[in-house]
């Protein structure tokens, strides 16, 4: 029986450490500078760690990034069994940003870069470059209201400077 008993007791303590050697301990290091401790099975992939990690610090998956060793973990299919065991996985946010993109000119077929603050049309509100910042040029939607607030503005100065002559004197 002691052999019986002996042997159960090995089996069992046998499946348990095959079960302490499917499980693999890692440490995630958050934004806060907080390392926890996760011991995770051998089959878990980087989607379900995005997902506990998630869960944890109460943000959507998409809003952060796993790095291991200065590269980002993308591919979320992949087990973390790529990793060696006691590894440090660094929790960062995306970086958003760069440099300013460039404007184009919105006339059809024109790939030139438009001109600031000149080549910004208001009646249409087009950005334009230097060959097209003219209201002829871009064949503009607004240029017969421009041409009437224009004749209104000459009009009204004409009349203002217009002499008045006195009768009777």
């Amino acid at each position: 029986m002691r052999s019986r008993s002996s042997s159960i007791a090995s089996s069992t303590s046998s499946s348990s450490d095959a079960a302490a050697m499917e499980s693999s301990q890692i440490f995630v290091k958050l934004l806060n500078g907080e390392t926890i401790p996760l011991a995770l099975p051998s089959n878990t992939t980087i989607s379900t760690l995005r997902h506990l990690i998630s869960l944890r610090l109460s943000l959507p998956a998409p809003s952060f990034r796993l790095q291991h060793a200065g590269h980002h973990l993308t591919s979320p299919s992949s087990p973390l069994t790529t990793l060696p065991p006691n590894t440090t996985i660094d929790v960062t946010l995306p970086i958003r940003g760069g440099a300013p993109k460039k404007i184009r000119c919105t006339f059809k077929d024109c790939k030139d870069h438009a001109q600031r603050i000149v080549g910004d049309c208001s009646f249409c509100q087009g950005q334009f470059c230097g060959k097209h910042r003219m209201l002829e040029d871009h064949k503009c939607s607004g240029l017969e209201d421009c041409k009437k607030e224009s004749h209104e503005r000459n009009a009204d100065k004409l009349n203002s400077e217009r002499t008045l002559v006195v009768k009777g004197i």
